[in-house]
């Protein structure tokens, strides 16, 4: 196996794999678009043994989110890979490309604790993480209803992110039957 960055080349694939879990309901789905506009975001496991050589067998992403933090997402590994240690070798990938951007915290919303856990993630509330909250979640049709756990990994210890400010986001302002909403010019 290698792991490699993610070419536009690769998106078919990626797009399969993640769609397979997405199906499951075991991660948000993402569009070919969504793949496109963030294949820089990806990297990828690549099969190099036998027959299926170059075959793309787990994917992930790192998706900066601000100027001190990014998060892990999208991480996706063929069945038949299972057990051979692809989806730490992507994390790990992840984990070196935030370091050699100076990044001091990653994170992932995730169903399966105990791996990020074994990579020294630890549990944090929905609540500590308001950029996610705010740029994302507030989009995403599980809002009120996440059933996700929200992990951590310090990458440097003592480090805290900024704090957030609300007004640093752009929310879209919504017209209503013509009139002007608050807060519009």
């Amino acid at each position: 196996m290698k792991i490699r960055r993610a070419r536009t080349a690769d998106a078919a694939q990626i797009y399969e794999l993640v769609s397979r879990y997405a199906s499951q309901q075991q991660m948000l789905p993402r569009t070919m678009l969504s793949i496109y506009e963030n294949i820089r975001d990806f990297q990828v496991a690549v099969n190099d043994d036998g027959g299926n050589e170059g075959r793309i067998i787990g994917c992930s992403a790192l998706h900066f989110t601000w100027g001190d933090m990014a998060e892990i997402r999208s991480l996706a590994v063929d069945e038949q890979a299972f057990g051979r240690g692809v989806g730490s070798e992507l994390v790990r990938a992840n984990i070196a490309e935030a370091r050699e951007h100076g990044l001091i915290q990653v994170y992932a919303f995730t169903y399966v604790c105990d791996f990020f856990a074994k990579l020294g993630f630890r549990v944090v509330a929905h609540e500590s993480m308001p950029r996610k909250v705010w740029m994302d979640c507030i989009n995403c049709p599980k809002f009120n209803c996440c059933d996700e756990t929200a992990m951590v990994l310090d990458l440097v210890a003592g480090a805290q992110p900024e704090p957030f400010d609300v007004s640093q986001v752009s929310i879209p302002i919504v017209r209503i039957a013509g009139r002007r909403a608050e807060g519009e010019r």
